[in-house]
């Protein structure tokens, strides 16, 4: 069941929602080669309680950590560790901060250090998808419109959408109704119209080489892709408003 959120609800999403922007503003600019992941976690859960909110993710059932660090083909989920990050690594660094009783989510991919043509495309790819799907979350419209828009643009560039992998709705548990595919899995019609007080996370999942993923050995929560392609996540928190469509992060 959707959980359609009060004003005050949202206002409190909107507060907490600066308050992630403000930690992730700070934690980015730190990251580089060298660096483990664990590091980056531990950055990041202070910089959330520096801004007076609590790290989301924590809050999850059996996951202990501020982040999810996956690097190059880990898709989703990969918990902080003593890995190092290298020269070329692509890094997905996907974070949350529960405020006033509720959760804001946040995700973004890009590369360490070496650039090159090949990542800085694929990762262009998702971020404009994000937008591109963001533009149609609006009132009267559909998820399917949603689910579309990600789909259309990622096949068109020849990455794969993770089909197992969803957007979803945000409140007062990082993870709610509705889910939110990156592909259209049915008529737009019969998708959930969009109404007031939804608030959802819009998530671009997607690898180089296949729509399979696999779950990594050794590590109850990492999902790779299976075939080892490169894989990112694109993730912003947005809210509908009987005026606008705000993004929360």
């Amino acid at each position: 069941m959707i959980h359609y959120k009060t004003e005050e609800e949202i206002k409190a999403m909107i507060e907490g929602g600066e308050k992630l922007k403000k930690a992730v503003s700070l934690l980015l600019p730190q990251i580089k080669v060298g660096m483990s992941t664990k590091e980056i976690d531990d950055e990041a859960e202070r910089l959330i309680r520096l801004e007076g909110a609590e790290p989301g993710f924590k809050r999850v059932k059996g996951y202990s950590w501020t982040t999810c660090l996956p690097i190059n083909e880990q898709v989703v989920h990969t918990p902080p560790s003593k890995r190092v990050l290298k020269e070329g690594d692509v890094l997905t660094v996907d974070i949350g901060a529960y405020y006033k009783g509720m959760n804001t989510d946040y995700a973004t991919t890009f590369v360490l250090g070496k650039r090159d043509e090949k990542k800085d495309r694929f990762l262009k790819v998702g971020e404009e998808t994000l937008y591109q799907a963001i533009k149609q979350a609006k009132l009267g419209n559909y998820l399917g419109q949603i689910s579309k828009a990600i789909e259309t643009n990622i096949y068109k560039n020849g990455y794969f959408i993770q089909k197992q992998l969803t957007g979803h709705g945000v409140g007062k548990t990082l993870h709610e109704d509705p889910f939110i595919p990156g592909y259209l899995d049915r008529a737009i019609e019969k998708t959930t119209q969009i109404r007031q007080g939804l608030v959802i996370a819009i998530e671009v999942i997607y690898a180089m080489g296949s729509e399979e993923i696999a779950y990594e050995k050794g590590n109850d929560w990492s999902i790779t892709s299976a075939d080892k392609s490169l894989t990112a996540c694109f993730e912003h928190t947005i809210a509908i408003t009987d005026k606008e469509t705000i993004v929360l992060t």
